[in-house]
């Protein structure tokens, strides 16, 4: 072979080696990462070429699947009460992704998991149509539906949990939207999204999880617990060390009270019965910010919580001494979801124990295999029993002879505290209601609750945790115990 030849030979052998090395790297190395590639249509015609599986709540699915026309894509998402359900779901869009559970647990939804890899090979061996898993919930209808008619109209939220496992039982927002309105890919879908991002009402929020509120008094039941672990007071019934009126450290500006009600000197029962600004703020000054921080982290502020959709940090600010002040009768920078606050009431319920909040109670294989069963873990603790119990009473004379009669059930005995937030630069604007609560009957706690209230329609001065989050949070409560 003459030179030239020779040279063409060895260039063009290369060029082969070349082409074989790609190509191998392309469907070796690169093959998950190409197979899962957003912009591969393939991946995505297969996700919705079969019924995805379903979110189940009681038993029942709350999700299902319809096949659709002129498109590749076979089947969509559906919802049975799609805006009482979509802050548990979350949205699955052939055109917008998913969000929450639909997200999280998409490869169970889809069939895709590798948990599932037996049930796909067998279903390849008899020729069965592929159908994606189950998620089984922990919510209870009943509680969902009273949390959300509750709400109504209002902003605002629900979080309901049973302290004794952390089980998730409502979880309500409030304004909210169908899922099924954009759960396509085609124009009109695309609208329907773009109307509901440019709602100034935000009612793709999940208040529950993802916003933060000033807690208001309901905050106080922390500051007491605080009070309590840190041996500042031992004895609810005995006189505090409070003065009326008090000035806020290192200012000139006296702490209010909300009308003329007994503070001076009251005890911790009395105090958070009447719900003493000054009692309260003065016990966070003793306490000083470091501890307070402290004893919040303990409740769970501070980091996200995953259940496993996540939840925002709430913050107990690291502050001044009269911001501090502010902070521990829920006001200045003390922000908090309602989820948190709801852990804060399960774990003074659950005699100070804590437990990771979680709404997902299993995962079923297409023919109802159960693949993973949830296992109830214990995340902090917060206070101890002793001092849970005294917390306990002092919730429960709110609600029977205090701001949170509203929250009574005949034949049960409820703890709660009531909470008015102010909202805006100097309070200018609207206040939010609060209200966080428990149910106790023979066999334990089975349910606490917080409810907070956005109601722009209302008159100021009928803003009130004890007149517009109490009867909610009473019954979502109710709504646990009548299905036991």
């Amino acid at each position: 072979m003459n030179k030239p030849l020779r040279r063409i030979a060895i260039f063009c052998g290369v060029l082969v080696l070349a082409l074989l090395i790609r190509d191998n790297w392309l469907q070796y190395v690169r093959a998950d990462e190409l197979n899962g590639h957003k912009y591969n249509r393939r991946v995505q015609i297969e996700r919705y070429a079969h019924e995805r599986g379903d979110i189940i709540v009681d038993g029942n699915p709350v999700t299902g699947s319809v096949e659709t026309s002129g498109s590749d894509f076979k089947y969509k998402r559906v919802w049975k009460d799609g805006p009482m359900w979509a802050p548990v779901t979350g949205y699955s869009s052939q055109a917008f992704d998913a969000s929450q559970l639909e997200s999280i647990e998409d490869g169970i939804l889809t069939g895709n998991d590798d948990q599932l890899f037996f049930d796909r090979t067998l279903s390849m061996v008899t020729g069965e149509k592929k159908t994606g898993g189950n998620i089984v919930t922990t919510l209870d209808g009943a509680a969902q539906e009273a949390a959300f008619k509750g709400l109504g109209s209002k902003k605002g939220a629900v979080a309901a949990i049973d302290p004794r496992t952390g089980a998730i039982l409502a979880l309500a927002s409030t304004p909210s939207y169908d899922p099924s309105v954009f759960a396509g890919n085609s124009l009109k879908d695309s609208d329907a999204r773009q109307k509901l991002l440019k709602d100034k009402d935000k009612p793709m929020l999940n208040r529950a999880l993802r916003e933060t509120y000033p807690p208001g008094s309901t905050f106080k039941v922390v500051t007491a617990a605080a009070a309590l672990e840190n041996g500042l007071y031992d004895d609810i019934d005995a006189k505090t060390e409070s003065p009326l009126p008090w000035t806020l450290p290192q200012t000139s500006v006296q702490l209010k009270n909300e009308g003329a009600i007994p503070c001076e000197n009251a005890s911790l029962r009395e105090a958070l019965r009447w719900s003493c600004n000054t009692v309260f703020g003065k016990m966070s000054d003793d306490l000083g910010n470091e501890k307070m921080i402290e004893q919040t982290e303990k409740f769970g502020f501070g980091k996200e919580i995953f259940t496993p959709v996540r939840s925002d940090a709430s913050i107990y600010p690291k502050d001044n001494r009269p911001q501090n002040a502010m902070a521990g009768i829920g006001q200045a920078s003390n922000r908090t979801t309602p989820l948190q606050m709801a852990m804060v009431a399960a774990a003074i319920a659950n005699d100070g124990k804590l437990m990771q909040p979680y709404m997902v109670a299993q995962r079923q294989a297409p023919n109802l295999d159960v693949i993973h069963n949830h296992e109830k873990e214990q995340l902090s603790r917060p206070l101890s029993g002793e001092n849970a119990r005294k917390v306990q009473q002092m919730m429960e004379t709110v609600v029977s002879k205090g701001t949170g009669t509203n929250a009574r059930i005949d034949g049960v005995t409820v703890g709660g505290k009531t909470g008015t937030a102010q909202h805006g630069l100097d309070n200018s604007e609207k206040p939010y209601a609060w209200f966080i609560s428990y149910a106790k009957t023979d066999s334990g706690s089975p349910v606490a609750v917080a409810v907070v209230v956005e109601d722009g329609d209302a008159n100021r001065d009928d803003i009130s945790g004890g007149g517009l989050a109490a009867p909610i949070a009473r019954n979502v409560m109710k709504a646990v115990i009548d299905g036991m």
